[in-house]
């Protein structure tokens, strides 16, 4: 699973040929022992559980990178390499 970003102790990733579990764009977020996955086109949580403060970064981060975010997902499902996005800062 490549890790595609890193922020304030959150690593979000992205599985290739992930589009059977979930069936929508979506991403996997690791924060210390908590795991979460997150809908790309609305930031709703799908799955798990992560800190109120650090759920809120990263949905405010899929806001601000949809269109990196939406470009990787098309590459995942296809197994083709998917590039790094920039961080929130």
């Amino acid at each position: 699973m490549p890790v595609i970003s890193l922020f304030y102790g959150l690593i979000i990733s992205m599985y290739y040929l992930d589009n059977k579990q979930h069936n929508l764009p979506h991403i996997h977020v690791k924060y210390n022992e908590f795991e979460a996955v997150f809908s790309i086109p609305d930031g709703e949580l799908l799955d798990g559980k992560l800190p109120v403060n650090k759920t809120k970064l990263v949905k405010a981060w899929i806001e601000i990178r949809q269109e990196d975010l939406m470009a990787d997902w098309s590459l995942a499902i296809k197994g083709e390499p998917i590039f790094k996005i920039e961080p929130l800062r």
